[in-house]
């Protein structure tokens, strides 16, 4: 993934905060064409949930582009970059799920050295509530 996107979600996460930012990563052939930034229905700084209406308004922008979604993104305002249990069930629930679609986390618990971490999660038969792997962000 080239840098500037990297340094996208973490600018939204600085803007949004204190509340959780969150949006939607598009591209093609397995590579981030464009960073969707979306609403955070909560308003929140412990939870996100992507609008639907903005959901729609990617989907409708990365079909006219020729694009699929490779995954979401959002802030943790107090903690590591590092999804939580509700995020796991978020994915789980939304069966946004796999080794092609990427979780971007950004941590704005040290301000001034904001962390960026990539994960993906993967239903297996010995790990019913999703199994994590980390990859390499930038």
């Amino acid at each position: 993934m080239e840098h500037r996107f990297a340094q996208e979600m973490i600018a939204h996460a600085r803007e949004d905060a204190p509340n959780e930012c969150c949006g939607m990563l598009a591209g093609s052939d397995g590579k981030v064409a464009q960073v969707y930034r979306t609403a955070n229905a909560y308003h929140s700084p412990l939870r996100y949930s992507i609008d639907p209406r903005e959901i729609l308004r990617v989907a409708n922008d990365m079909s006219q582009k020729g694009w699929r979604e490779l995954g979401v993104y959002h802030s943790h305002v107090f903690s590591e970059a590092y999804p939580s249990q509700t995020d796991v069930s978020l994915a789980l629930l939304t069966g946004w799920l796999g080794a092609e679609f990427y979780y971007f986390l950004v941590s704005l618990k040290d301000r001034a050295n904001p962390q960026l971490r990539a994960y993906t999660i993967e239903v297996e038969d010995e790990a019913p509530l999703g199994l994590l792997r980390e990859h390499l962000a930038t």
